[in-house]
């Protein structure tokens, strides 16, 4: 739904605020009216921590700025698809923006979360960060 009511549902942990996201953002803001809720689920290694609350903190003011509007946020549990249902529960999604970590590092993308996603029946966009094409030298 591209209407003024659409809700996007944009899920990232560790990629909350990556150029790529922001750009993501920016431009599906452009396209017309819509609410943008921030969902960053918890780690999965360890859950009980507030990491979530912190990405939460870092990220939305460099959401609001890309899209140029509020942006709610919420956290959820640690499986990202599970997070997603719970939020549909009590608020309608129109689209989900995912945004991941390059594939050889995404936990999300080994554990096929972009496909079952779709099995919900949303329209779903998923972005992935840039990958660094720096070497880490770790001789000193």
């Amino acid at each position: 739904m591209t209407g003024p009511s659409a809700h996007i549902l944009v899920v990232a942990h560790r990629t909350a605020a990556t150029p790529r996201l922001l750009e993501a953002v920016r431009r599906r803001a452009q396209t017309g009216p819509c609410r943008i809720t921030l969902l960053v689920p918890r780690p999965y290694w360890d859950p009980d921590t507030e990491e979530a609350e912190a990405v939460v903190e870092l990220a939305i003011p460099l959401l609001e700025q890309a899209a140029g509007r509020r942006v709610d946020a919420v956290t959820g549990g640690a499986d990202p698809v599970e997070a997603v249902r719970t939020v549909m529960t009590t608020t309608p999604v129109d689209e989900i923006i995912l945004s991941t970590l390059p594939r050889r590092v995404s936990h999300w993308l080994h554990r096929d979360v972009p496909a079952r996603l779709q099995r919900l029946g949303i329209p779903i966009t998923v972005i992935t960060a840039a990958q660094s094409s720096q070497r880490l030298d770790t001789a000193r």
